[in-house]
Protein backbone atom coordinates (compact mmCIF):
# COMPACT_ATOMS: atom_id res chain seq x y z
CA UNK A 1 0.00 0.00 0.00
CA UNK A 2 3.08 2.79 0.73
CA UNK A 3 4.51 1.73 -2.74
CA UNK A 4 1.17 2.62 -4.00
CA UNK A 5 1.04 5.54 -2.92
CA UNK A 6 4.15 6.37 -4.04
CA UNK A 7 2.98 5.01 -7.56
CA UNK A 8 5.09 1.73 -7.91
CA UNK A 9 3.16 -0.77 -8.77
CA UNK A 10 4.23 -4.16 -7.39
CA UNK A 11 2.20 -7.34 -6.97
CA UNK A 12 2.27 -9.38 -3.79
CA UNK A 13 4.17 -12.04 -4.67
CA UNK A 14 7.53 -9.91 -5.94
CA UNK A 15 6.53 -8.36 -2.51
CA UNK A 16 7.31 -11.30 -0.80
CA UNK A 17 10.44 -12.16 -2.35
CA UNK A 18 11.83 -9.04 -2.23
CA UNK A 19 11.21 -8.71 1.38
CA UNK A 20 12.67 -12.49 1.80
CA UNK A 21 16.02 -11.35 0.27
CA UNK A 22 16.23 -8.70 2.57
CA UNK A 23 15.12 -10.95 5.50
CA UNK A 24 11.98 -8.67 6.25
CA UNK A 25 9.22 -10.49 7.50
CA UNK A 26 5.43 -9.08 7.77
CA UNK A 27 4.04 -7.71 10.82
CA UNK A 28 0.44 -8.44 10.88
CA UNK A 29 -1.81 -6.33 13.09
CA UNK A 30 -5.04 -8.63 14.40
CA UNK A 31 -8.17 -6.90 14.53
CA UNK A 32 -9.62 -6.96 18.10
CA UNK A 33 -12.99 -7.97 17.99
CA UNK A 34 -15.28 -7.67 21.63
CA UNK A 35 -16.82 -10.65 21.89
CA UNK A 36 -18.71 -9.20 24.72
CA UNK A 37 -20.95 -5.81 24.74
CA UNK A 38 -21.70 -5.36 28.64
CA UNK A 39 -22.38 -1.59 28.63
CA UNK A 40 -26.10 -1.77 27.43
CA UNK A 41 -29.31 -0.84 28.26
CA UNK A 42 -31.26 -4.03 28.56
CA UNK A 43 -32.26 -5.38 31.91
CA UNK A 44 -29.91 -8.20 33.54
CA UNK A 45 -31.40 -10.65 35.39
CA UNK A 46 -30.84 -11.81 39.12
CA UNK A 47 -27.04 -13.60 39.12
CA UNK A 48 -29.38 -16.81 40.31
CA UNK A 49 -25.97 -18.96 40.11
CA UNK A 50 -24.12 -17.00 42.58
CA UNK A 51 -20.90 -18.52 41.57
CA UNK A 52 -21.81 -21.82 42.42
CA UNK A 53 -19.99 -23.97 40.05
CA UNK A 54 -19.95 -27.14 40.57
CA UNK A 55 -23.99 -28.50 41.21
CA UNK A 56 -24.63 -31.40 42.47
CA UNK A 57 -26.36 -32.96 39.47
CA UNK A 58 -26.03 -32.46 35.75
CA UNK A 59 -28.33 -30.62 33.46
CA UNK A 60 -29.07 -28.54 36.66
CA UNK A 61 -26.95 -25.46 35.09
CA UNK A 62 -25.77 -24.45 32.15
CA UNK A 63 -23.53 -21.57 30.89
CA UNK A 64 -22.78 -19.93 27.99
CA UNK A 65 -20.30 -17.84 26.48
CA UNK A 66 -19.40 -16.26 22.59
CA UNK A 67 -16.07 -16.65 21.24
CA UNK A 68 -14.92 -15.85 17.50
CA UNK A 69 -12.75 -17.86 15.28
CA UNK A 70 -10.53 -15.79 12.36
CA UNK A 71 -11.36 -17.92 9.04
CA UNK A 72 -10.10 -17.55 5.78
CA UNK A 73 -13.37 -15.78 4.48
CA UNK A 74 -13.54 -13.74 7.47
CA UNK A 75 -14.77 -13.80 11.11
CA UNK A 76 -17.14 -16.69 12.60
CA UNK A 77 -19.04 -16.37 15.95
CA UNK A 78 -19.61 -19.02 18.16
CA UNK A 79 -22.11 -19.51 20.80
CA UNK A 80 -21.29 -22.29 23.38
CA UNK A 81 -23.66 -24.10 26.14
CA UNK A 82 -21.63 -26.10 29.14
CA UNK A 83 -23.36 -28.25 31.43
CA UNK A 84 -21.66 -27.32 34.23
CA UNK A 85 -22.21 -30.76 36.20
CA UNK A 86 -19.99 -32.44 33.43
CA UNK A 87 -18.26 -29.72 31.87
CA UNK A 88 -19.54 -31.15 28.51
CA UNK A 89 -20.34 -28.87 25.38
CA UNK A 90 -24.50 -29.54 24.95
CA UNK A 91 -25.07 -26.89 22.63
CA UNK A 92 -23.65 -24.38 20.31
CA UNK A 93 -24.29 -22.54 17.32
CA UNK A 94 -21.82 -20.42 14.62
CA UNK A 95 -22.78 -17.49 12.81
CA UNK A 96 -21.10 -14.84 10.53
CA UNK A 97 -22.26 -12.17 12.38
CA UNK A 98 -23.38 -11.64 16.17
CA UNK A 99 -27.20 -11.59 16.91
CA UNK A 100 -29.00 -11.84 19.93
CA UNK A 101 -30.07 -14.72 18.33
CA UNK A 102 -26.88 -16.70 18.78
CA UNK A 103 -27.04 -17.60 22.19
CA UNK A 104 -30.66 -18.69 21.99
CA UNK A 105 -30.40 -21.29 19.43
CA UNK A 106 -26.98 -22.83 21.22
CA UNK A 107 -28.98 -22.90 24.24
CA UNK A 108 -32.24 -24.27 22.43
CA UNK A 109 -30.02 -26.83 21.08
CA UNK A 110 -28.71 -27.94 24.89
CA UNK A 111 -32.49 -27.89 26.11
CA UNK A 112 -34.10 -30.37 23.06
CA UNK A 113 -30.70 -32.75 23.39
CA UNK A 114 -30.67 -33.13 27.29
CA UNK A 115 -34.42 -32.35 28.10
CA UNK A 116 -33.90 -30.42 31.68
CA UNK A 117 -36.29 -30.73 34.16
CA UNK A 118 -37.93 -27.32 35.19
CA UNK A 119 -35.68 -25.52 37.24
CA UNK A 120 -32.50 -25.54 35.34
CA UNK A 121 -29.94 -22.32 35.42
CA UNK A 122 -28.95 -20.59 32.58
CA UNK A 123 -26.23 -18.52 33.09
CA UNK A 124 -23.99 -15.83 30.86
CA UNK A 125 -22.43 -13.00 31.37
CA UNK A 126 -23.64 -9.44 30.99
CA UNK A 127 -23.07 -9.29 27.19
CA UNK A 128 -26.48 -8.18 25.41
CA UNK A 129 -25.98 -11.23 22.94
CA UNK A 130 -26.60 -13.62 26.01
CA UNK A 131 -30.59 -13.37 25.31
CA UNK A 132 -31.23 -13.23 28.87
CA UNK A 133 -27.92 -12.09 30.63
CA UNK A 134 -27.09 -13.53 33.64
CA UNK A 135 -28.72 -16.39 34.75
CA UNK A 136 -32.33 -17.25 34.73
CA UNK A 137 -34.53 -20.59 35.46
CA UNK A 138 -36.19 -22.34 33.01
Amino acid sequence: MALGNQGIQIGSYKARSLMREAGLKPAWKRKFIHATHSKHQLPIAANILARQFNPAAPITAFVTDITYIRTGTGWLYLAIVLDLYSRKMVGWALAPSMPAELVCAALQMAIQARQPAPGLVAHSDRGSQGGFNRSSQH
